[in-house]
């Protein structure tokens, strides 16, 4: 691990409408925060930026909500604002998440003239009964049209969001989705399975029984389905959920599970450094008085002890194809992975396999028990 490399995640909650299976700080109709909401995001920057001098940040990732509601000049002088705040190595990866119905390639243009250098859209799907599904408002022709505006306007690192295993969609309809996703050649494809959260539109709706659950025979298919067709088409499965072409990965989520620190901006934005995790304020109207105040805008915060750091370094490890090193497990537990087809042994260290990255939630339940972990000294 690289400790003197950060990651900066900038939380823009606002959106369009809310879809119906989201779980995130997000937010429709606050539209008329926007101003506010940015110069605050400049703020906690520069309140927080002396506790961050000693690092440097080799990524720089706009999420949210959907950032591209805000006008391109906007978020790149917020950009601007935050290169002079931290120490942004030169070559940053910096993406910016987007709505297809709020981007064109005038927009694109002055986002890549400004610096951005990786663009994820939100496609989800190429079928329009999936996306209704999933209540997003966007239509398959406008993902076409964002995707190839994205290209006109430059960018050479494009991500493509795709969600699986919605109300009524079949492994035909998922597989034609990969077709056109892999036809169209983006360099990275994150590819989620439609989980319900209860506390969302749609887990309301399934827990009264309006709709049924997703189906986790259908999902382990389509997930099946993608494991094949991306790797045939030359993407790498380097993380349970992501594929990308050979040197795409996303270095700013790769942080993540490389557990480096990272400082995360805005209402609910997360953060993580030596062991200690924290988290803002959730509402933004809260964020932005606290903000406003001069105050750092923390809302809850842990610290982890060292076994629990260890424990966490080797469950992230186990999502990404790297895999951990062998002597952090048990042989007698690697064995029976491997024997299962679970996990393989490559270079002196266990990773998952496809299957295991299926499984990946109950392989680590099953590694959580201290009789699997070396601890050293032991």
């Amino acid at each position: 691990m690289t400790a003197s490399r950060a990651g900066l995640y900038v939380h823009v909650p606002f959106c369009l409408t809310r879809c119906g299976y989201c779980d995130f700080n997000t937010y429709a109709g606050l539209d008329h925060l926007a101003n506010p909401y940015v110069e605050a995001l400049a703020r906690e920057a520069e309140l927080a930026a002396p506790a961050w001098r000693s690092l440097g940040f080799r990524s720089i990732f706009f999420g949210g909500g959907t950032p591209t509601t805000l006008p391109a000049p906007i978020l790149l002088a917020l950009l601007e604002r935050l290169r002079s705040t931290f120490a942004v190595e030169r070559d940053a990866e910096v993406t910016v998440e987007a709505n297809p119905d709020t981007i064109d390639q005038t927009y694109l243009e002055v986002l890549r003239e400004g610096g951005v250098t990786r663009l994820s859209i939100g496609v989800q799907s190429f079928d329009p009964t999936v996306l209704q599904a999933l209540e997003r408002i966007h239509s398959p022709e406008s993902a076409r049209l964002a995707f190839g505006a994205a290209r006109r306007a430059g960018f050479d690192d494009v991500n493509l969001d795709l969600i699986y295993g919605a109300h009524g969609e079949t492994l035909d309809a998922w597989q034609r989705t990969l077709v056109e996703a892999v036809e169209r050649r983006p360099e990275h494809l994150s590819c989620y399975a439609l989980t319900i959260e209860p506390a969302t539109q749609l887990g309301r709706r399934v827990w009264a029984g309006a709709l049924p659950a997703p189906d986790p025979d259908a999902q382990a298919e389509m997930y099946d389905a993608a494991c094949v067709m991306l790797r045939q088409a030359g993407y790498e499965h380097y993380e349970v959920s992501n594929w990308a072409l050979p040197g795409h990965r996303c270095v700013h989520n790769v942080g993540y599970w490389e557990g480096r620190p990272y400082l995360g901006l805005g209402a609910g934005a997360h953060s993580y450094r030596d062991g200690r995790r924290w988290w803002d304020v959730r509402p933004p109207h809260q964020y932005l008085d606290l903000v406003g105040a001069g105050a750092l805008p923390v809302g809850g915060e842990e610290q982890l002890t060292a076994e629990e750091q260890r424990l966490e370094a080797l469950l992230l490890g186990l999502r990404v194809s790297d895999g951990v090193p062998a002597g952090l497990l048990d042989p007698t537990r690697v064995a029976f992975l491997v024997s299962d087809g679970l996990a393989q042994r490559r270079h002196g260290r266990v990773a998952l396999t496809d299957r295991g990255m299926l499984l990946a939630n109950e392989v680590i339940l099953a590694l959580d028990d201290s009789s699997c972990i070396l601890v050293p000294g032991s």
